[in-house]
């Protein structure tokens, strides 16, 4: 029997298996954790620091920098782009 996934692409067999958006999510935030840490990295700011900028607790900056953790707030992402001097930029687009 032929494989009916060879040929198509990858978004297809993610949508057919019904997790496209939960492998959407998982990246997207492995990006924005990624971001977020490098750019603590480039400001020489701890975690301690970081999370006193945003005026939360380290856990809470532990679970936005957990990249597998995708529930986040936009209000979590706002603050920690602040602190590091930054703004967020969210736009919809065709897929």
């Amino acid at each position: 029997m032929a494989n009916k996934h060879v040929g198509s692409d990858f978004d297809d067999f993610l949508l057919e298996e019904a997790i496209l958006e939960e492998a959407t999510a998982t990246a997207i935030k492995r990006v924005i954790a990624w971001q977020i840490e490098q750019e603590m990295k480039a400001q020489h700011i701890t975690k301690t620091a970081m999370a006193a900028k945003m005026r939360t607790s380290r856990s809470a900056l532990n679970r936005l920098l957990d990249e597998t953790d995708v529930s986040l707030t936009l209000t979590t992402l706002a603050s920690a782009a602040s602190a590091l001097g930054k703004r967020l930029k969210f736009e919809l687009s065709n897929p």
